[in-house]
């Protein structure tokens, strides 16, 4: 049976208290056609049983694919001191200061990872994490919208498609209008931006590089968002930063991404780290919170939450958030990535993922009816179209031991052909060449 403290008595006494005769009466505002008619909930099992059965179906899972799957989500290598020093109890138990300057440990660790974010994106100002990149990104939508008053927001069809659908779920119900950018050869279309922008424009969001892998130089979108008075908003893969031109000095005004690669393992969605980054004009405008380093009455240095201007702790109107944007725990693990590779180990495992992912797109294109999709530069992610379903190709090469990419399909019309491809630095040349044999053997 089930562990249920609440006994009938219990129930009882209870429904008494707030002058109801039952639970029925306590649920009675959900209309009926809501109500569950069953629940097709299994019968009990001992704990033995239990763990028998979930082994069961772990081993159904194919554990062992050399991973060349991006999409967001990386495969990068992770220092093994990262763990020892996330696990320590001072941190592991005390990521959520509610009661913050008596945390001074958690709040300087959340200090120096907002001075990394900034470092790495070259903005003033990042706030204490988000939950992902996605929702990184409709808070910054939203901030957006709160600084300029304006309603229109323009998206690039290269920006994650995930992050699109998520941007259209969170905002639904708060009549905005999202206009929904092409592509020209891969890069978000220049022209059909300054198109769609006019003086009811909020932002531009766009992505560097891009969901097909594509690297742009976006400084001219930039440009074009400014003149018309809107916010330009990056989406950016915080490893390329190793080698590419930061947002900043392209000219963005908000900048978030998925931090997942900075020493988090890919674990089915989650958990996993939002940053979000901006221009010192902007900070009262942006969610969650924000440390920063201060004196005490001795003069010693100490750490206090600067702005947290969440529901929780002013008046739900004034929020710049409402959702509980901490995510302390896996900042710090972010923090702890970037302090044990160091500047130079940021740059080199940048450099690896690039001249991998070169020498696998001169592989794989050498393969009769495999052809690379756009001309554009890239990181470490490339398209190629492929002379049959990219889904079924997918599906064969899971046979042969290979995660080995992204079908565009499932997202794109016109794109069944296509695959993204992914290379990190923990990809070999023999794991390249395995894949290629495989992929030219599939086809």
């Amino acid at each position: 049976m089930p562990y249920i403290p609440n006994t009938d008595e219990d129930r009882e006494k209870m429904l008494a208290r707030i002058g109801l005769e039952n639970i029925d009466e306590l649920f009675r505002q959900i209309p009926p056609e809501m109500h569950a008619k069953k629940l097709n909930l299994p019968t009990g099992r001992s704990e033995m049983d239990v763990r028998r059965h979930i082994a069961a179906l772990a081993d159904k899972n194919a554990t062992g694919l050399v991973n060349f799957i991006g999409g967001g989500f990386y495969d990068h290598y992770i220092p093994s001191a990262l763990d020892t020093v996330l696990q320590r109890g001072e941190f592991y138990t005390a990521y959520t200061p509610y009661q913050p300057e008596i945390s001074q440990g958690t709040l300087q660790a959340i200090y120096e990872y907002q001075t990394a974010i900034c470092r790495l994106v070259e903005m003033d100002v990042a706030n204490a994490s988000l939950y992902d990149g996605g929702t990184a990104l409709y808070e910054a939508a939203m901030m957006a919208v709160r600084i300029t008053r304006r309603r229109k927001i323009i998206v690039s069809s290269a920006v994650n498609p995930i992050y699109r659908k998520m941007l259209a779920s969170y905002t639904s119900n708060l009549s905005l209008e999202f206009v929904e950018v092409p592509t020209r050869e891969g890069v978000t279309d220049r022209r059909k931006v300054g198109d769609a922008i006019d003086q009811d424009t909020a932002a531009i969001i766009l992505q560097n590089p891009n969901f097909f892998g594509c690297v742009d130089d976006l400084t001219p979108v930039c440009e074009i968002a400014h003149e018309a008075g809107a916010l330009a908003i990056a989406s950016v893969y915080p490893i390329s930063l190793g080698i590419l031109k930061t947002p900043g000095e392209m000219g963005f005004d908000i900048v978030t991404g998925e931090g997942q690669s900075l020493g988090l393992p890919l674990s089915f969605g989650g958990p996993y780290l939002g940053f979000m980054a901006t221009r010192m004009k902007y900070v009262r405008k942006m969610p969650g919170r924000l440390v920063g380093a201060t004196t005490d009455h001795a003069g010693r240095r100490g750490f206090v939450l600067t702005l947290q201007t969440r529901e929780q702790h002013i008046r739900r109107e004034k929020a710049t958030s409402n959702i509980c944007s901490n995510e302390a725990l896996c900042a710090l693990a972010a923090l702890v990535y970037l302090c044990l590779i160091g500047k130079v180990g940021l740059v080199e495992t940048a450099e690896l993922c690039a001249t991998k992912a070169a020498y696998a797109r001169q592989r794989l294109s050498a393969i009769p009816g495999v052809h690379i999709k756009y001309s554009a530069p890239i990181f470490n992610e490339f398209t190629i179209d492929l002379p049959r379903d990219a889904g079924e190709v997918a599906g064969d090469l899971i046979e042969k031991g290979f995660a080995a990419g992204f079908p565009l399909g499932f997202y794109y019309e016109g794109m069944k052909k296509s695959m993204l491809v992914a290379v990190t630095e923990k990809r070999t040349k023999e794991e390249i060449g395995r894949l290629a044999e495989a992929m030219e053997g599939c086809l």
